[in-house]
């Protein structure tokens, strides 16, 4: 039908341009949902730029807190919390008592052939089986011999150095600190806690093989040592790369939206 002689059909181009003003209306609402997602997100961002380091020390502290917390739970009758609080950490550590801390009671810590006498297991057996008959009867210690922090003396210090490590780069971060390179975080980090923990596993299985051959324990001071390196070394590594890609972030966010 010829639309000049009938002026109330529309033309072909007044029908194509209502069909796209609708579809521009249909997709508007969405639009603006995704707009306002994606400013969200952005905020999110550019408060985690801003903070990033207050978080990572804060569950640093909780992490290496609440092993801790346990033993002083337990210590006052709060044994739910505080039995809770191990069980947790289990599959983070093997917690094992001759490797660990005690508070409350006589020592701080204690040998495995001390423990051995403690609890009456056999001390002809094989180093492993002694191990595991110590850690099941002594869980988490006791009024006697105090209660056991829910982590290892290494992890102890691997934790507790990261914390100290990210207050202290808090106040060094803006001298421009430069990241540890990586042949450094291997020799003084990784290498001498793989020694220390290594070297006592190998003698380990070979007892379990050999039952003539020593198996080694190294001490609390070398597991304190060496977590310490791990630990300092990784925030040294890694803290400055954060840093400046947090630094990016910020910079970029604050030029496109003008955020303070």
């Amino acid at each position: 039908m010829d639309t000049q002689n009938n002026p109330s059909q529309p033309s072909t181009a007044e029908i194509l341009a209502e069909v796209e003003r609708r579809r521009a209306e249909a997709h508007r609402p969405k639009s603006e949902e995704r707009r306002r997602i994606v400013v969200f997100l952005d905020r999110c961002v550019f408060w985690l730029s801003k903070h990033w380091l207050a978080i990572l020390n804060t569950l640093a502290f909780l992490y290496v807190g609440l092993p801790i917390l346990s033993p002083v739970l337990l210590y006052l009758g709060a044994t739910g919390p505080g039995s809770a609080i191990q069980i947790i950490y289990k599959p983070l550590c093997h917690q094992l008592p001759h490797r660990s801390w005690f508070l409350f009671g006589q020592k701080f810590y204690y040998s495995l052939p001390e423990l051995m006498e403690i609890v009456g297991v056999n001390p002809s057996a094989k180093r492993w089986i002694n191990v595991i008959a110590v850690a099941q009867s002594i869980q988490y210690g006791n009024a006697t011999i105090g209660y056991k922090v829910a982590l290892c003396q290494r992890d102890t210090a691997i934790y507790g150095t990261i914390l100290l490590a990210g207050l202290v780069y808090g106040v060094l971060r803006r001298r421009n600190v430069r990241p540890l390179p990586w042949w450094a975080y291997i020799i003084f980090g990784v290498v001498p806690m793989g020694i220390d923990g290594g070297y006592q596993w190998i003698t380990y299985i070979l007892n379990s093989f050999y039952s003539d051959f020593p198996a080694h324990d190294t001490t609390p001071l070398l597991r304190v040592i060496t977590g310490a390196l791990f630990g300092a070394a990784t925030v040294w590594l890694a803290y400055p790369y954060v840093q400046e890609a947090m630094d990016d972030f910020r910079q970029t966010l604050q030029k496109r939206f003008g955020w303070e």
